[in-house]
């Protein structure tokens, strides 16, 4: 009978062993973040690069400023552009019309268990440095251990969470990750740049350079010329060994790519407009909007679009300190967006080109905006009951609406009563505090002209209500020494956002990071809701709880009303010479340069 309940006891927990022992990882073609892969594993291209486009002419493009460094993985010096895109290569490369997956590149195969506690490479045994040494394993454990003893913070942090490297086979090379439960690892060394051991092992990596560097890319520096007015060319390498890859069929047309540099902006505007340089990313509405009224437009040699975009806009806004007493009461906050008049500024400045922003990841999936919480929402913020208002749960809210005079008494009203419930009153023309007698003051600290010009709007709209906020413009580097110090009362702000959200939303809204200066969460937000929900994005393995958690998350912020939210762009402003052709099909993150062709090779 004994015997009978030890092998049944041996059973049951060789049975649970099996039961919680991670899926067994299989080598494949790519790797997502979450759910599927959309191609499979012999597809051929993209679909949104058109394998037939023809090769050959030069792409000139116009940038501000000047570099003084062709190594752009480290701190030091002004790198220029493009040598991480043409030059350097890493182990998988990103498809743009997906959330977040990779296919082979200089890696043909990866794999990883269920639970991402690892990755495992194997090379293309074809993968290639432009001076013909091949890309070894060597190599691969090369670039993470300088990467992350000497590369970028970024590297750092990232490269750090590897606790240990083996090699396998001739061509193969494994991770092992920390228990910190980070499933974003294994794409993120999918992405790690691959660099030449053969090279850079007896260099000073931290030390700028001029030095074309050598890589596995496309394309290679072949003149280079710092300072101001300088330039940078890079020439295609006829003898690339993955030109034939899928994922780079249709890809990096142009024989040469030819980087110009200007002092200002008005001086690569007029650049663009005398032909000098072959398209402009337009930032300006105001531009946008007049300013493209030159004759090659006119004549039809210049072309202006809109490229649709999936991914979010991420949130522009002003952000409250919640470490100032003044702005901890919700109620205050309320108010103050209240008094923002977008739909006056969006005509008056803007020639009513913005959208004003409502979500922290608008216009994406991703996005809480006129969405309902779903089931799986509900059941996150179940354990944080009064985290998200009723009409923001129910996907009722949107941004306070003005009319466009620019004196909206309604929404004014509205913010004196949020501020009478917080204790304030009018005294003379002067907005006190009942107890103390306090004035309502604080000051709004500004980085740029442009960015003052907005603020003094919003100022003289808060005088209406006995709020003198005072705007203050100072140099970038004290702007830049007091924002990474929180020494403020209230800043303009932008956080990007990606269809992949993950750990860096820790760095943006965890209560940890309120008090680690040099975070992102210059709001001070301090929300158990928020870290939770923060911990579900990372923790989801399929992408409906993942997109349900992200959701969730911009509910809880929303709620927080620790911004008022500002505006954004509806798509992606762009201005071409009409020579240059790009294929039909656009991706979720916009036109991607690297698929377009020219159909004046010859020149």
């Amino acid at each position: 009978m004994l015997k009978t309940l030890k092998f049944l006891f041996a059973a049951l927990v060789f049975a649970t062993a099996l039961a919680t022992k991670p899926i067994a990882a299989a080598p494949t073609h790519g790797l997502a973040m979450h759910g599927d892969l959309k191609y499979p594993a012999d597809f051929t291209h993209f679909d949104y690069a058109n394998p037939k486009a023809p090769k050959g002419g030069t792409l000139r493009i116009a940038v501000q400023g000047a570099f003084d460094s062709l190594n752009p993985l480290i701190i030091k010096g002004k790198p220029a552009p493009g040598i991480r895109e043409y030059v350097y290569e890493s182990l998988m490369a990103r498809s743009y019309d997906e959330p977040f997956s990779l296919y082979g590149l200089l890696a043909e195969k990866v794999e990883t268990p269920d639970d991402r506690s690892w990755v495992a490479f194997t090379l293309n045994p074809k993968a290639r440095f432009s001076d013909g040494h091949p890309v070894t394993v060597d190599d691969v454990i090369f670039s993470h251990a300088l990467l992350r003893d000497h590369g970028r913070p970024n590297h750092r942090l990232y490269y750090s969470k590897v606790a240990r490297v083996e090699r396998f086979g001739e061509r193969g090379v494994k991770f092992i990750f920390k228990p910190d439960g980070d499933r974003e690892m294994p794409l993120i060394m999918g992405l790690m740049p691959v660099l030449p051991k053969h090279i850079l092992e007896n260099t000073d990596f931290e030390k700028t350079t001029l030095t074309p560097p050598i890589g596995s890319g496309p394309y290679r520096i072949t003149k280079v010329s710092p300072g101001a007015s300088g330039y940078l060319v890079y020439e295609r390498d006829p003898n690339y060994w993955g030109k034939d890859l899928p994922v780079n069929r249709g890809r990096f047309n142009f024989d040469k790519l030819r980087y110009d540099y200007y002092r200002d902006g008005n001086a690569i505007f007029e650049a663009f407009k005398t032909g000098l340089s072959d398209l402009r990313y337009e930032n300006k509405p105001n531009r946008w909007a007049v300013g493209y009224k030159f004759p090659a437009v006119r004549a039809g040699k210049v072309k202006k679009e809109t490229f649709e975009m999936a991914i979010p806009a991420g949130m522009r806004g002003l952000v409250f300190n919640l470490r100032r007493p003044l702005f901890q009461d919700i109620r205050v906050r309320k108010a103050l967006g209240l008094m923002f008049n977008f739909e006056w500024i969006n005509r008056s400045l803007f020639y009513g080109l913005y959208q004003r922003t409502g979500s922290y990841f608008d216009r994406s999936e991703l996005s809480s905006r006129g969405r309902p919480a779903d089931a799986i929402e509900r059941q996150l913020l179940a354990p944080f009951p009064g985290a998200v208002e009723p009409d923001i749960l129910e996907g009722r809210w949107h941004p306070p609406i003005s009319d466009i005079s620019g004196r909206d008494r309604r929404n004014r009203r509205k913010a004196f009563a949020l501020l009478q419930a917080a204790g304030w009153q009018l005294k003379g023309q002067q907005l006190v505090h009942r107890q103390t007698g306090m004035p309502f003051k604080f000051e709004i600290l500004a980085a740029s002209r442009e960015q003052e010009k907005i603020l003094l709007e919003f100022s003289r709209a808060l005088r209406r209500l006995g709020i003198t906020a005072r705007v203050r413009q100072v140099d970038s580097a004290q702007y830049q020494r007091r924002k990474t110090n929180f020494d403020f009362d209230m800043i303009e702000n932008v956080w990007r956002a990606s269809l992949s959200p993950g750990n860096e939303q820790n760095f943006r809204w965890s209560s940890q990071a309120a008090d680690q200066p040099g975070s992102f969460n210059y709001a001070g937000v301090k929300n158990p809701a928020v870290d939770a929900m923060i911990k579900h994005i990372v923790a989801a393995r399929d992408r409906k709880t993942f997109v349900a958690a992200v959701r969730a998350l911009d509910r809880v912020l929303l709620s927080g009303h620790y911004v008022i939210p500002l505006y954004h762009t509806p798509g992606l402003w762009v201005a071409h010479w009409n020579h240059l052709q790009h294929p039909q099909k656009n991706t979720l993150y916009g036109p991607q340069i690297t698929t377009w062709w020219s159909s004046e090779p010859e020149k």
